[in-house]
């Protein structure tokens, strides 16, 4: 998430912490992609056509993990708008949670020791 700039800004000096914008440091293509993504979360989840024709075929797991994400991304979206939140920040921050979703689910599992 650091890598990509989606985290906050910090300024602290002993027990005082502000955190500031996001950093927007990084590959901003990629950035820039995750928070376009982000946006189509504040939409309710569902199927249309288009999307079940292109799940024609698909392994039951990938569209089950598909789900799954759309619920988890949706949900705090729409959380985070009514608390009356800036769109904007809410985007980033759903876009920091797809980050870390996707971080989590392409890096192999460390053994435990």
């Amino acid at each position: 998430m650091a890598y990509l700039g989606l985290v906050p800004g910090e300024d602290s000096t002993g027990e005082k912490h502000r955190r500031g914008r996001s950093t927007r440091t990084g590959n901003a293509l990629v950035r820039r992609l995750l928070i376009e993504t982000a946006w189509h979360y504040q939409h309710r989840p569902s199927s249309g056509v288009a999307l079940t024709r292109r799940r024609t075929g698909q392994p039951g797991r990938v569209i089950a993990i598909a789900d799954k994400t759309q619920q988890r991304l949706c949900r705090p979206f729409r959380r985070l708008m009514e608390q009356h939140k800036p769109a904007p920040k809410v985007a980033v921050a759903i876009a920091r949670e797809l980050a870390g979703f996707l971080w989590a689910a392409l890096h192999p599992a460390v053994p435990a020791s």
